[in-house]
């Protein structure tokens, strides 16, 4: 048996898992249908990952070891492992190998920022700083913060990062009535307006799935043209005025966007 057929039968705590090999075979032999081989190789390493045979962070079995276990061409292998890439739930790492990707749900119906979503994770909250400024507001800012043409803005541009991956890149743009400056912020900047007593009670945000562009890929270490989801958030103070435009790319690999969702009182179905 392989290295890596080996790591991916281990478990953390020593319990039993089911055999990657006839999990994927087994998938396989219950398909009934004229799908492409690659697309049922792909369902089939994506139930084996539903079901913890390859686990988030746990190396993929190579290729040479698929192709063997199902009598699959490699290039038919590889094909179903890029459509699990294009899908987030693969991603390559230079040098490593193809790992399960680690996933983090967000739920949409909590106002709260990046570092504090991290650190209920458990993890460190970062940032690789792009600019620090306070500048004329543009168009879309004075439109999204109520601003005149003339009135500045703190403008924020940064990568975000959790244990030191970078997750997103961040532009936000807050009125300079609701901060001193640029450098009143630290690693949150929800924790300066707390700071300064503009901390929003509420929020409106829009989500748009997308593709990374060579920029994007660069600063988020991701391959171009990989899923990316893009987010505009507008935050509000208790008195209704709006104190926060952030307009965000969130790697679509590692983010789930979650809202719960509740039955209305009217009858019918």
């Amino acid at each position: 048996m392989t290295s890596t057929a080996r790591a991916a039968r281990a478990r953390p705590d020593g319990g039993a898992r089911p055999d990657a090999k006839a999990e994927i075979l087994a998938a396989l032999d219950a398909r009934t249908d004229a799908t492409p081989r690659y697309l049922q190789l792909a369902s089939a390493l994506r139930r084996a990952i539903q079901r913890g045979v390859f686990r988030a962070d746990e190396a993929l079995a190579s290729e040479r070891d698929l192709s063997a276990w199902t009598g699959f061409a490699r290039i038919t292998v590889r094909h179903a492992i890029e459509v699990l890439l294009r899908e987030g739930i693969l991603v390559r790492r230079q040098g490593s190998g193809t790992f399960v990707t680690r996933r983090i749900e967000q739920p949409l119906s909590v106002l709260a920022s990046f570092s504090e979503e991290m650190s209920t994770r458990g993890r460190r909250a970062g940032s690789i700083w792009l600019s620090k400024e306070a500048a004329r507001v543009s168009p879309a800012e004075a439109l999204a913060l109520g601003l005149g043409p003339h009135e500045t803005v703190v403008r924020l541009s940064r990568v975000r990062t959790a244990d030191d991956e970078p997750l997103a890149i961040e532009t936000a743009a807050v009125p300079t009535w609701a901060l001193a400056g640029p450098d009143a912020v630290g690693v949150s900047l929800y924790a300066a307006l707390a700071a300064a007593g503009c901390r929003p009670v509420r929020g409106v945000q829009r989500l748009q799935a997308s593709l990374a562009t060579a920029e994007e890929a660069r600063l988020l270490a991701v391959e171009p043209g990989c899923a990316i989801l893009r987010i505009e958030r507008r935050a509000f103070l208790a008195d209704g005025r709006p104190v926060e435009l952030t307009v965000s790319a969130y790697r679509g690999d590692r983010y789930d966007f979650v809202a719960t969702l509740r039955a209305t009182d009217q009858d019918g179905g």
